[in-house]
């Protein structure tokens, strides 16, 4: 139902697009710095998009601005809002903080699309639409592979960020493997850095003489998780689950690595669905106020392809 609706949304751009003179409108977009690879496809994908959205609608304004961390992005959001906005795109570097300055474009009649971090109130009062990955999904699809091919697994999590689409991943990942003898030895935060998972990993490699498998939320962590595991000489581990969906990561699903069985999606390109969207409700009138969810897909050496753009930075 909701690809149907993505897909009536955007095609209802592009007819109303050719059939109709537009009146300017401007879209803004505020998103994080690609301070690590997701966000770096958030970037890439924010840009693309713009530039279709341009080809589309000559007359749209679209301006995307980057911000490595809640201050930096609420004097983004007023700099944007000073320019006349009709609409603002924003996936927040952390949601709470940044409630106040996406309510005051809002109450000006902008229309607002929040992205992927929700705020903890994400309601009409601070959005229009709202478009994410399916983030208790992703916990529990890892969790869900694990209690079917390791039910009996010693197992270290590396959570992300402390902000509520990590605790909505982790639980989602507690209810995967509820009814399996899975043991969780640990959990700390890697911060989405795969330096910082590579830390915590090490860590975890001293404390525990046996791990049987490394969850880690995020593709990013995966390649600092596998990096302390070589480093360390262990064997014990026999996978790790990131997510995301990285074209690296994706390319050893394809090439059959055991260490990287499985993937489970969390496409960065989840911003330009947003702008697109965003595009209809300004330009065609499109009904897409509301919440879209993307699937969480387990990526397997069968549907591996599918998903595998080499040309992406991420």
């Amino acid at each position: 139902m909701i690809k149907k609706l993505l897909t009536t949304a955007v095609v209802a751009v592009g007819v109303a697009g050719g059939a109709y003179a537009q009146e300017a409108k401007t879209i803004g977009v505020s998103i994080p710095a690609a301070d690590h690879g997701w966000t770096a496809g958030v970037v890439y994908h924010a840009e693309r998009v713009a530039g279709l959205i341009k080809a589309e609608y000559p007359d749209a304004n679209v301006i995307v601005k980057t911000s490595p961390d809640p201050a930096s992005q609420a004097n983004a959001i007023q700099d944007l809002a000073v320019q006349g906005l009709d609409a603002l795109v924003i996936l927040p570097t952390d949601p709470d903080p940044l409630v106040n300055a996406i309510k005051q474009v809002k109450d000006k009649g902008t229309f607002v699309t929040i992205v992927d971090r929700a705020p903890s109130v994400n309601d009409d009062s601070v959005r229009d639409l709202y478009v994410a990955g399916n983030n208790p999904a992703l916990g529990e699809v890892a969790g869900e592979y694990i209690k079917a091919n390791t039910p009996d697994a010693k197992v270290v999590v590396i959570r992300g960020l402390p902000i509520p689409i990590d605790q909505q991943r982790q639980d989602g990942f507690d209810k995967g493997i509820e009814g399996s003898n899975i043991e969780v030895l640990d959990r700390q935060y890697g911060n989405w850095n795969r330096d910082d998972a590579f830390k915590v990993m090490q860590d975890f490699l001293t404390k525990y003489n046996q791990i049987d498998v490394v969850w880690c939320q995020d593709d990013d962590m995966a390649v600092g998780v596998l990096q302390a595991i070589e480093q360390s000489g262990r064997t014990d581990i026999k996978y790790v689950i990131g997510g995301a969906g990285s074209k690296d990561m994706i390319k050893r699903v394809m090439d059959g690595d055991k260490m990287i069985p499985v993937d489970v999606l969390y496409p960065p390109a989840m911003v330009g669905t947003a702008m697109q969207l965003t595009a209809a409700a300004l330009y065609s009138q499109v009904p897409v106020a509301g919440t879209y969810t993307l699937d969480a897909t387990l990526v397997t050496p069968e549907n591996a392809e599918n998903y595998y753009f080499p040309d992406s930075p991420f």
